[in-house]
């Protein structure tokens, strides 16, 4: 065994058997349904939870795209009888912190509070009636709406905004991933509050929940907060689920635009969150286009060529297959040589895999960065919702490390010619020299 391979194992032996110590997953399900993540930690008078809901864009229909973002950034203008006022108060006196979080399959709220009787008590009781009472007061609805078609409206002049919703709509096509996050001028038009309240008493079900929490208090405290975030939740509703993303057919779209550079996507469907290629496309990644200045894209486009700042590529997983993508900027009058060069660095990894001397840099540069991934109760946090969401093992951070290792370039080369196939990627530049 090389030197360095030593060095991984004695590592992955040192993280791991730390992560056993400090994180002790513990799992249960409320009476109501919900699925309960937990992590007692003393280190600090702090309480930190999060709840989520299967309530993402892509439970939108196309004529009421914007309505999901909407239902939950307005759970916290409005509820259990206090105003957005008296609820930014509440939580103010007691110092507590209200966060959000939103993407295509997930919608969910964070509190972050003191773990003391007092402070936990008030923000808890301000935090359920978010949860569960939301009201989704008319003129509320309407001063969000106002704000998020202006945002929609200045976003739409923008080249990335232009360029990643074309790319979004040449990927998945009639998908429910290609719906725009905020949603369309025209459709948030028309959402009213008993649209909002329709959707939240059909997507805000307890089934559905997941709640994580991590914190100075113990078990039967968790439990007690865990029943009285989800008591009053809606138990079931015809919840239709995320249809398969189907693979596209290559085509190229190029959009006119004033910027002094162009910006280029190329997308393919990559993979779920519990795909078992997760680990060798993760590292195959971090080699072609995720690990910066010391990947092949770099090194190629920028390094060697000087035709982009930056490059990058990245898989988001998703319920469903999440985007693949590869994004840069260049100068107009080069922009067809970086997207020629840049399929030709794809095609050539796709084909070829990785060298022995580049997965070791990988693993050593993701094994080592691991332990920031978890240096703080926040991140811990949103592990614990995603390992949830996702129905991962409760094991998923002690195991990462050892998957990781355990990745061969013949793993990534065949993962990589399975899943990616560059030819049928769509590809959008916005800001093409004219022709």
């Amino acid at each position: 065994m090389h030197i360095k391979q030593y060095i991984f194992v004695f590592l992955i032996c040192i993280y791991s058997q730390s992560l056993s110590a400090a994180l002790s997953i513990q799992f249960w399900q409320t009476s109501s349904g919900a699925r309960v993540y937990f992590v007692e930690s003393n280190e600090l008078p702090i309480l930190d939870i999060r709840i989520e809901f299967a309530a993402g864009s892509s439970r939108n229909s196309p004529d009421k795209s914007g309505l999901a973002n909407l239902t939950r950034h307005l759970l916290n203008l409005g509820a259990g009888g206090l105003s957005e006022d008296e609820i930014a108060k509440a939580f103010a006196d007691v110092g507590a912190q209200l966060g959000g979080n939103f993407d295509a399959d997930r919608a969910g709220l964070t509190l972050r509070t003191l773990s003391n009787k007092r402070e936990r008590e008030q923000a808890l009781d301000i935090f359920s009636r978010i949860i569960q009472s939301p009201e989704f007061p008319q003129d509320i609805l309407q001063r969000e709406k106002t704000r998020i078609i202006a945002s929609i409206r200045e976003s739409r002049t923008k080249p990335d905004y232009i360029a990643d919703r074309a790319l979004m709509e040449m990927l998945y096509g009639d998908h429910p991933y290609g719906l725009n996050d905020a949603g369309e001028i025209e459709t948030v038009e028309k959402i009213q509050p008993n649209d909002l309240l329709a959707f939240y008493q059909s997507h805000y079900i307890a089934p559905n929940t997941v709640v994580a929490i991590i914190g100075d208090i113990d078990k039967k405290e968790a439990e007690k907060f865990a029943e009285s975030l989800t008591e009053n939740l809606p138990k079931d509703a015809n919840d239709r689920h995320i249809p398969p993303v189907e693979n596209p057919i290559g085509q190229i779209k190029k959009i006119a635009h004033p910027a002094s550079q162009s910006h280029i996507q190329l997308a393919y469907p990559g993979i779920r969150r519990s795909d078992p290629d997760y680990f060798p496309l993760l590292v195959g990644n971090y080699i072609l286009g995720g690990g910066g200045f010391v990947s092949r894209l770099m090194e190629e486009i920028r390094q060697q060529r000087g035709l982009a700042y930056s490059v990058y590529s990245f898989f988001s997983p998703l319920r469903e297959k999440g985007p693949f993508q590869i994004g840069l900027q260049t100068k107009k009058e080069q922009s067809e040589e970086a997207l020629v060069l840049t399929r030709a660095v794809l095609k050539d990894f796709i084909e070829e895999g990785p060298s022995e001397q580049e997965l070791i840099a990988a693993k050593q540069n993701i094994i080592g960065g691991f332990p920031l991934r978890l240096d703080s109760n926040k991140k811990i946090l949103g592990y614990l919702a995603m390992i949830g969401f996702y129905n991962l093992p409760l094991t998923y951070l002690d195991d990462y490390l050892k998957a990781v290792e355990t990745v061969t370039t013949a793993q990534i080369k065949d993962a990589f010619q399975r899943r990616i196939h560059p030819e049928n990627m769509v590809t959008v530049i916005v800001g093409a020299v004219a022709q």
